[in-house]
């Protein structure tokens, strides 16, 4: 019998898949819906009972002028984390893709900030950020410019700016890595012909490589939106999620939750920022069965 259950085909994958499976349901299912249960509670602790509370959280929530802040700051991610490394990481993968003396080493440069923790990458750019010794403002002043000399973390006004650049600093290289593997799917057979029937290199790109690249663009385009829905580590590494002023959804939720104890509050805020991640990721899912079932 024992012969027979470890030879069967049916059972073996299930057998390999069964602990990560577990662990995966412990550590991402289960917190899901037991934020959604918390959301509806009154909840000051883990350990100790809660109130039921019903949609007392999310009418809370709506009425939160530093919620509606954490929204606006999180469209301001989504804007730049799409609007900028998206034709960046583009351009990159084009200039990387050609014969350019000494590819691999620049690419290899270029791609180095994604292999960095956004702890390590927080703690670089608080030192790039300080308003007296930081490397910007020293370029700032040595190239005349002592005006845009400013204290990018220390003033509300630019404090969020300052923080997306970061994110997107880092966000380039991996939107340059999916096109680099798009570009390696473009026949060369089609660029050679639109070549012979007298294209130059910006009509074969906009005509022929742009449109083939069209997949790589929504993945790029997706995993960018939820990225930018996502950010917290480098709020809470460069601002330790004190100031107010540059909070998104994550960080008010984190500094809700675990800050001030109010564990129902953070629930409440953690559903609409999965809700509101979901609809982009269903959006996704929906377009790539489009394209599946039209082939």
């Amino acid at each position: 019998m024992k012969k027979k259950w470890t030879n069967d085909p049916a059972w073996t994958p299930w057998a390999f898949l069964a602990v990560p499976l577990a662990l995966y349901f412990i550590w991402v299912v289960a917190p899901i819906f037991q934020s959604f249960a918390f959301a509806f509670t009154k909840r000051d602790s883990i350990v100790y009972g809660a109130a039921w509370a019903g949609l007392a959280n999310f009418r809370r929530l709506f009425r939160d002028p530093q919620f509606w802040l954490a929204v606006k700051n999180n469209f301001f991610w989504l804007v730049f984390f799409v609007g900028v490394p998206v034709p960046i990481g583009l351009g990159a993968a084009m200039l990387f893709n050609s014969k350019l003396p000494g590819n691999r080493v620049y690419k290899t440069l270029f791609y180095l900030p994604m292999t960095l923790s956004f702890t390590i990458i927080g703690t670089i750019w608080m030192w790039i950020y300080n308003p007296d010794f930081g490397a910007l403002n020293v370029f700032l002043r040595s190239i005349g410019l002592e005006s845009l000399a400013l204290p990018w973390l220390g003033d509300r006004r630019y404090m969020t700016g300052a923080l997306i650049a970061v994110g997107v600093w880092r966000q380039v290289p991996y939107v340059m890595i999916l096109y680099l593997a798009g570009l390696q799917g473009v026949p060369t057979e089609v660029l050679e012909a639109a070549l012979i029937d007298g294209a130059n290199a910006w009509q074969r790109f906009r005509k022929v490589i742009l449109p083939l690249l069209m997949p790589a663009t929504v993945v790029a385009v997706t995993i960018s939106i939820i990225d930018s829905l996502r950010a917290f580590d480098v709020v809470y590494v460069m601002t330790n999620t004190k100031a107010r002023a540059a909070e998104v959804l994550a960080s008010y939720m984190y500094s809700s939750a675990f800050g001030y104890s109010d564990y129902g509050y953070g629930s409440a805020i953690a559903v609409i920022q999965f809700l509101i991640t979901l609809v982009f990721i269903l959006v996704y899912v929906g377009d790539v069965l489009k394209k599946e079932e039209a082939r």
